[in-house]
């Protein structure tokens, strides 16, 4: 989407509220103590602002991009459960702190919850280094995304797990 780091930068933050804005009054991002990792997950019947997305999309991404990225997220929704269920657009740990377990204390408290309700979880993964993280906590791949030379996306579901 912004290939170039001042995009970034400068639109990413937009589009992430768009997309996951409703989890941070619902107490649902989770950050590190000492910042260096996030999560971002929206609790069940909580989704996107959509027509916020679709505003940032249009204002930020270049116009030849547009129905690309569009192509992109229309196969990611094929995958989305219908059902009530927790969702993860976004995790993230500082590469100098990676594998110390802050992946993993990001992804236990609602992991928790879902089991505690009897409710799936799901995400997208766009990084096959996570992917192992993710099945060590019960997430199972659902399909694979591949549009154009977009790397593949691996949409990921989680069902609750009995004690």
């Amino acid at each position: 989407m912004y290939p170039e780091a001042a995009n970034y930068l400068r639109h990413f933050p937009s589009f992430a509220t768009a997309l996951g804005g409703a989890a941070l009054p619902n107490r649902t991002a989770l950050i590190s103590t000492d910042c260096s990792g996030a999560a971002l997950w929206l609790p069940p019947d909580v989704g996107p602002d959509e027509e916020a997305l679709a505003d940032v999309i249009a204002k930020s991404v270049a116009a030849a991009k547009q129905s690309y990225l569009m192509a992109i997220i229309e196969e990611m929704g094929r995958y989305h459960p219908n059902e009530p269920h927790w969702y993860l657009p976004f995790i993230g740990v500082d590469p100098a702190q990676q594998g110390k377990g802050l992946g993993a204390a990001l992804l236990k408290p609602v992991l928790s919850k879902c089991d505690e309700a009897h409710l799936p979880a799901y995400l997208e993964s766009t990084n096959a280094k996570n992917r192992t993280l993710y099945e060590r906590h019960g997430f199972r791949a659902i399909g694979e995304i591949k549009v154009g030379d977009c790397p593949p996306i691996v949409p990921m579901l989680r069902h609750p797990i009995e004690p």
